[in-house]
Order: C-alpha cells, then structure tokens, then sequence
C-alpha cells in the first residue's frame, strides 16, 4: 500500500537561468529605494487625482486615453490602504503620511522589471540566438528613459509592458501552430447644467439676493455692483446654481456645476457666486445688460464658472460642458454676458414662455445598451481635444528620435538632486540607425529576390521577415499616429515605439555577423566591435544614474555634463 514510499520523489524542471537572472536584476533596478523621492513627480500630480477618484467612487471622465492604465494604478493605491485624501495640485509637493508611495508606484515598477525578460523571450521566439536575445533584454535594462519611467506612478511602462506581453502571446501562438504543422469621479446626480447655441424657456435666470427668500424684485429695484455675492436661481426649477469637490463628466480637473437638487444628497448646497465685473470702469461699476463682462467666481471654492466647450455624450444630448475651474486668468470662456432682462412679476414666466420658440424636442426616455454606451465612451475619449497650450518641456516627434530633448521631472527642494527623464544616447542614436539598417537591407534582399538572387536561405528570409514586420511595425504603430496629433507632446510618449526598436538592434546585429561578414577574421572584428559598443551603452547608463534615481547632488558643472546636448554645444562653441 505505502510501496510508493519506497523509493524517492523525484521532480525535474527545466529552468532557463538566463531568464531567472534578467528577472532578478530587473526587479533590482526598478524596485530599489522605490518610495524615493516622497514627492510628487511630474506627471504623478495628474495621476494622483484620477486615482483619488477611483478611492473616492466619484466618476469622471478623462481626455488621455482609455482607464484600463489608471485603474491599475488605483489598484496600487487599494492595495496599500489609500483613501484617496491628498491634494494633488503641485509638483514636489511632499506626500502625506497617508499615501502608500510604495504600492502606488508598485505596479509601474513590476511592469517595467518584466519588460526585461520579455524582450529576452521574444527575440527567443522570433529564433535568434541566445545571445542576442540577452543583447535586447540587458538594453531594456539599461535604458535609463525607460528606467526612470518605471520607477513613477505613470503609464507608460504599463503600455509596454502590455505591448510585449500581446506580441511574446502571439509568436508563441504562432510559433506552436507552426510546430504542430511541421510534426503532422460617478457624479453627484443634481440637475445638469450645459450651455446650447439657441435661445429657449430654459435659458433664463433669477438674480436672487442671499438674504432674501423671494424672487420677486425690489421696488425700486436695486442695481447689482462688482462685487455683490448673489445666488443663481434657474427660472424653470427654481433651484440654485451650484458647484462643489466633485469632478465635472468630462474635465476631471474641474468641479462639476449644476443645480442643486436637496435629496439623497451628502453635500450641503453651495450657492453663493461673487460677481466681478471684468471691464468694469469703477470698483463699484453696475452690472449692464449687453455691454458688461462678468465672470462667476464660487465663494466656497474660488472656482470661476466656464464654458469647457467639451460636448456631452448622448445621455448629455450633445449639449456643452459647464464646469467650474479653480483659476486667475481671464480667458473667454469664463466670460458671460445677458442678452435680455426683464423685471420679475407675477405671471412673466408664463407669458415669457408663450413668446419664446419651444426647445428642440428629445426622446429622453431613449435608453442606451450596454455596447451603445460603451462605444460612445471609447469615441469620445479618441475624439476629446486638449486646449491649445504650450509646456516648458512640450516637444515634437522628431525630436524624440535625436533625443533633442529631455523632462526635469523632480528637483529636490534642499539639495540639487534631481531627476530628469533622459535617454541613453548611445542606445537611442544605435536603435535608430538599426531601423533604417534593416529597411535598407529588407529592400535591397526584396529587389533581389525579384531577379531570382537568393541571399538568405528560407528560414532565415522568413525569420528576418517576422522581425521586421514586429518591430519595425511596432515601432511605426506607436511612433507615427503622434504626427497627427492635436496635443502637447513630451518624450516620454516615444518609449514604447523606441521598445521595438531595442528589439531590432541586436536581431539587426546578428543579421551582419551572421550574413554580411564573409570570413571567420571579419566576425572576429566584428563581435570585438560590438562588445566595444555594449560596454560604451553601459557606461553612459551608469553617467546618467544620478539623474535617473535622484539620489546624488550634482553641481551645475556636472548636470551640463550628463545632459548630453548641452555637451555637445558647448563643444560646438569651444572649436
């Protein structure tokens, strides 16, 4: 019965130490000293606030793509205890105690510490040598853009890591048919209020006095100035016009508005607007109808009432957005004026509505399924436009590809330790040399074999085809749609494309050791040459450390040093 005891359990396992040590020193890397800095990082201040309202159960709806990517971010903070308590609006702002730093940057870090193995696996499956399959992983580890990325709360090490994961999916899917061929912020629920290009019944507003409970004017009536706190009351519900702490449908970086509804409701009403005359002669100027400019300004927010010229999806009836925005500009959007206005007496409304045109009829009772509603959702994230506006460190695309630009994304507030969002150059200038190397060549084998030459035997023409149209499609997917785009661009939005060219190169250099050099002497020369250049990638790595972990004070002398354009032109000048 117990015969099975008699001899030993034995269980054997392949394990491909290669892959073991890539993971090791990729979680090393991007896990060390993870919770360093304890600030905000650049784009962590954007970020954070989706995240916070994730915690908070508040819908919102944001204009940078689809939430898959913050609601893995928001799982970091779930997962470390976060309550969604901080407020998220300037960089360098240090954490509270509150914030699980660590978990909130967690998964970013694993994401970017599995690229690593991933790349590995991936030139394995396209059927290049070991060797060069560790080329491609010690570059992902090694890049310092790419380094510095995973080691925030941001996306895109997400991004990648998920591209790598579909394409490694894929060749193996592929790769296995092959084998068997061969063997045989949710919203408050108040009363929405949106702006609309025609006048109608429910365009109309009552200046109501605070202290007073009647909507019926003062006789004589009292002039409103620069200055007064007046309350908003919609003519056709009579309730107040009112905004509060919660993300408005489509600016999450705004407070919602609307009308305050006194049901169901945890928020006390705030309804209270300060009027400030924009082109007011005096500071007691008179609010005009027509001729004067006025804004809103919320007396318990500061926020100014603007029009965000968002459209509102169909449950919105494409009617657009107004939100309230916590600013001191004066921009024409948070500017109104009256076209009409009349004394309040008794029976005006009726009569006003008999000699307005009726609103445009709608079937609100419509309701949208499931996918309906879901295809209007990933629409109007694709088709939401940014405001025109600059950053310090906006760029273009083709910059990105000469790496003509660089992010200072920290600075800490006591020492000059900082960090900067800084590609290898030697890695960057190489990979894209690599792209162009393999296009040539592609086409210089393509006319060829249109004559009948036949340079590369068929499984290494059908080996070289797959990784070209993987990485060089790759890389073109995520590089060229940026061209077309309508929105303030920065570096960090090349990393997944320059991902796929990381993969070329050392498939690129394979290729010449293996096909273009003729003799044993040239490999030789060659592989000399290429170890020469692994070893100047890591040593520029190893320069730009100190702006990668921000753990190092740097004196002005030596951060011109590491930022190699300045380098560069200050040569450029000195001869």
């Amino acid at each position: 019965m117990l015969r099975f005891l008699e001899r030993p359990l034995v269980v054997t396992a392949d394990i491909n130490l290669n892959l073991v040590a890539l993971t090791g020193l990729g979680l090393l890397t991007r896990l060390w000293q993870l919770s360093y800095p304890r600030a905000v990082v650049f784009d962590e201040v954007y970020y954070g606030q989706y995240i916070s309202f994730y915690m908070k159960r508040i819908f919102f709806l944001d204009d940078s793509g689809p939430p898959f990517g913050h609601m893995l971010l928001a799982l970091g903070g779930y997962l470390g205890g976060f309550d969604g308590n901080f407020l998220w609006n300037q960089i360098g702002a240090e954490y509270s105690s509150n914030v699980p730093v660590w978990s909130l940057r967690l998964l970013p870090a694993l994401a970017g510490a599995l690229s690593v193995p991933m790349a590995y696996q991936i030139v394995l499956e396209l059927h290049f040598s070991h060797c060069t399959a560790m080329g491609a992983a010690l570059l992902m580890l090694i890049e310092n853009a790419l380094l510095t990325q995973s080691r925030l709360m941001l996306l895109e090490s997400l991004l990648i890591f998920f591209n790598l994961l579909a394409v490694l999916s894929y060749l193996k899917f592929f790769n296995s048919q092959t084998h068997r061929y061969e063997n045989g912020r949710g919203s408050s629920h108040q009363q929405q209020v949106t702006c609309y290009p025609f006048k109608d019944i429910n365009n109309w507003w009552i200046v109501k006095d605070p202290g007073r409970h009647q909507l019926v004017v003062n006789n004589p009536p009292r002039p409103v100035r620069h200055g007064d706190i007046i309350q908003l009351v919609h003519g056709m519900t009579t309730r107040l016009l009112n905004t509060h702490d919660v993300a408005a449908a489509l600016s999450p970086h705004s407070q919602e508005v609307s009308c305050y509804i006194d049901y169901n409701i945890s928020m006390p009403a705030q309804s209270l607007w300060k009027l400030d005359i924009v082109n007011r002669e005096s500071s007691r100027d008179t609010w005009k109808t027509i001729l004067s400019e006025v804004r809103f300004v919320h007396v318990n927010t500061s926020a100014v009432l603007k029009l965000s010229g968002a459209h509102l999806p169909d449950w919105g009836f494409r009617q657009l957005e107004v939100v309230g925005e916590k600013s001191r500009g004066h921009h024409e959007s948070m500017v109104w004026n009256v076209e009409e206005h009349r004394y309040g007496q008794s029976q005006e409304q009726e009569e006003r509505e008999l000699e307005l045109h009726s609103p445009s009829q709608v079937d609100i009772s419509r309701n949208l399924s499931f996918m309906a509603r879901f295809s209007e959702l990933q629409w109007k994230m694709l088709t939401l436009k940014n405001e025109n506006s600059e950053h310090k460190y906006s760029s273009t695309p083709l910059e990105w590809v000469t790496l003509d630009t660089n992010i200072a994304y920290w600075l800490h507030p006591r020492t000059s330790a900082q960090i900067h969002l800084l590609g290898n150059i030697v890695i960057w200038a190489s990979a894209s040399l690599a792209t162009v190397a393999y296009i040539l060549l592609f086409l210089w084998y393509l006319l060829r074999r249109r004559r009948s030459i036949w340079d590369l035997p068929k499984d290494a023409w059908s080996h070289w085809v797959l990784a070209g149209a993987l990485c060089t499609g790759g890389w073109a997917f995520n590089y060229l749609p940026f061209f077309l785009m309508e929105r303030m661009l920065f570096l960090y939005h090349y990393l997944p494309a320059l991902t796929f060219q990381i993969l070329l190169l050392p498939i690129v250099l394979q290729h010449i050791s293996d096909h273009l050099c003729r003799s044993q002497l040239q490999r030789n020369v060659f592989s000399a040459l290429v170890v020469a250049w692994y070893s100047s990638a890591c040593h520029v790595s190893n320069m730009l450390r100190p702006l990668t972990y921000g753990d190092t004070s740097l004196s002005p002398g030596e951060l011109r040093a590491l930022r190699w354009k300045d380098s560069w032109d200050i040569l450029i000048r000195k001869y």
